[in-house]
């Protein structure tokens, strides 16, 4: 969105009070994030009236993808709403959101401070969701659009109060009635079949020496827990040469490396075969799918192998992958692609059959502790990311225990726990047998706990080790106290006492490549080197989660 902006010409400011329009763009995964999102359209409403009352607001994102024809009603203060598919028609929404304030404004008086409470919304948009389908049908997951007069357009419902479609705004109709002013503008389309490709304008945020890069959107997994492929509609894959072609740019333009990401990345291509029929899920479907392809079908594996053969040094971070879809290939290719990091993303969820059962998963036990030994003896020095869902209805405290001896037998290097999230309008919101708020807490926090124990096996076994590191910037004092890198004994680090200001420094922040940006451990470098550069350095101490390093004697 932002590179549409910029491209059209508007400018884009930070001082959301001085702001012509604001957007506010969503996540609704969870109910906390729904949570978050409802305040902070809230509270840009109230700065708009405090500050600016001829400000536009618009909400994008998945909220209103997922609550489309609720949120007019719930949320009257927006001027517009738009989906996933109108990312390419920003710049006009704008416009259209900025001619509906004013046309709003016409003799109407300010409103005053009065606070709209957050959860009455949020409560309101539950009340919703139960009145909606749960997961797709099996007809969705096998909808095609691409190829098809359907794809590329929208669907445009205007507010039962606002102008008639594609008509200009007119402020003698909106003020003859102030009783009754313009509903927002919804913009959204039902279901969505939007991808970007690299013709797409594009604004990084990330910093210089890292990307992420979207090769797929969507996803055709039933879930029991998940509200994504309603809000984010069936897996399409970008072409394999759109996604080469960014890259190269990305790469001629400084980033070392390249984040693939996608809701299911395992499943990359397999859409784009020929006189395909329907989604596959099941590993052996997949298996056998895979294997039918023509030897230059795009998949995962050969988006890879063509990543990997681009110059220049650079990592390529592959994340969110499915455990259903992992072939013998893909690990051979991993192994054989020195530019493929040696880390993969791969949630699992849980490990107990019931739970796996329940959740729809479409992967045993046993497939997960087939898959999991094969990709670590298929890949040396492999470094495993996984998360897991506790408190799951149904989920008995030996179903708990079960998991708790997986964490401890399996030894992850990289781990995280959520609670379960109870999303009205999903399968597993109806189920019986509901866990309290207490427990599933309670029981994340023992999981936690567990992983901790192997954090810090995991970390004491890099001391001694030569590690290439990508630098990203000098640590501050908050981050290390934060860290606690504070002293180093015996190669271990857990002093919460010493002061890290009195420390020598600087200490420099980099990441090994066990490690994706954000949600995972860092490296710190005592020493003064090259920034969003790689080098090599000797780990020679460490935190719980984090390891603390020297320069080698050589960097690269």
């Amino acid at each position: 969105m932002l590179g549409s902006l910029m491209s059209d010409g508007l400018e884009i400011t930070n001082d959301a009070a001085s702001a012509d329009v604001v957007i506010v763009n969503t996540c609704s995964f969870i109910d906390a994030a729904q949570e978050e999102s409802v305040d902070t359209i809230l509270e840009s409403a109230e700065l708009r009236e405090a500050k600016n009352r001829g400000q536009g607001l618009i909400v994008s994102g998945c909220l209103p993808q997922r609550f489309r024809e609720a949120l007019p009603k719930l949320l009257p203060e927006v001027d517009a709403f738009m989906g996933i598919d109108q990312v390419s028609q920003v710049t006009e929404i704008v416009r259209q959101a900025m001619e509906h304030r004013a046309a709003r404004l016409q003799g109407i008086p300010p409103t005053g401070k009065a606070k709209r409470e957050k959860g009455k919304i949020v409560a309101r948009l539950a009340e919703f969701s139960k009145d909606q389908p749960g997961a797709m049908r099996e007809s969705d997951h096998e909808e095609n659009l691409r190829g098809t007069d359907k794809f590329g357009k929208t669907k445009t419902v205007i507010g039962s109060a606002a102008p008639a479609k594609n008509s200009p705004l007119s402020a003698s109709r909106i003020t003859a009635d102030r009783s009754q002013p313009p509903g927002p503008l919804v913009n959204v389309n039902p279901r969505p079949n939007y991808i970007p490709d690299y013709t797409t304008p594009r604004f990084r945020l990330t910093p210089k020496h890292f990307a992420y890069v979207k090769i797929a959107e969507g996803c055709n997994h039933p879930c029991s827990f998940c509200t994504i492929p309603r809000m984010r509609g069936s897996h399409r894959s970008r072409q394999p040469g759109d996604i080469i072609q960014e890259a190269r740019q990305l790469i001629a333009e400084g980033v070392k490396e390249l984040n693939l990401i996608s809701q299911d990345s395992t499943y990359y291509g397999l859409d784009l075969r020929s006189n395909r029929q329907g989604s596959i899920a099941a590993p052996e479907r997949f298996k056998e799918a895979a294997k039918a392809l023509p030897a230059d079908a795009p998949t995962l594996c050969t988006l890879l192998r063509a990543l990997n053969e681009l110059r220049g040094d650079f990592w390529i971070r592959l994340l969110y992958t499915h455990p259903a879809h992992w072939t013998d290939e893909l690990i051979q290719t991993i192994a054989e692609c020195p530019k493929v990091a040696r880390y993969v993303d791969m949630p699992l969820q849980h490990i107990h059959e019931n739970m796996l059962e329940r959740m729809r998963r479409e992967t045993s036990q046993q497939h997960i502790l087939d898959l999991i030994a094969k990709i670590r003896a298929g890949i040396p020095g492999i470094a495993l990311r996984t998360t897991f869902i506790v408190g799951f209805p149904g989920e008995t405290e030996a179903c708990f225990e079960t998991l708790l001896e997986f964490i401890r037998e399996t030894k992850f290097e990289r781990l995280g726990v959520f609670t379960y999230s109870p999303e009205e309008g999903t399968r597993a919101a109806k189920m019986m047998n509901q866990i309290s708020p207490t427990v599933r807490k309670r029981r994340r926090e023992r999981a936690m706990a567990e992983q901790l124990e192997v954090a810090r096996q995991v970390s004491e076994s890099f001391v001694g080790r030569k590690i290439k590191v990508l630098v990203e910037h000098e640590a501050s004092s908050k981050e290390l106290l934060n860290a606690r890198v504070s002293s180093w004994e015996h190669g271990l680090i857990r002093s919460a006492t010493q002061s890290s200001e009195l420390l020598p420094g600087p200490y420099l922040v980099a990441r090994s490549q066990a490690d994706a940006p954000d949600i995972d451990g860092r490296v710190y470098i005592r020493a003064k080197l090259p920034l969003n550069r790689f080098a090599r350095v000797k780990v020679i101490g460490h935190t719980d989660y984090d390891l603390i390093a020297q320069p080698d004697e050589r960097t690269q």
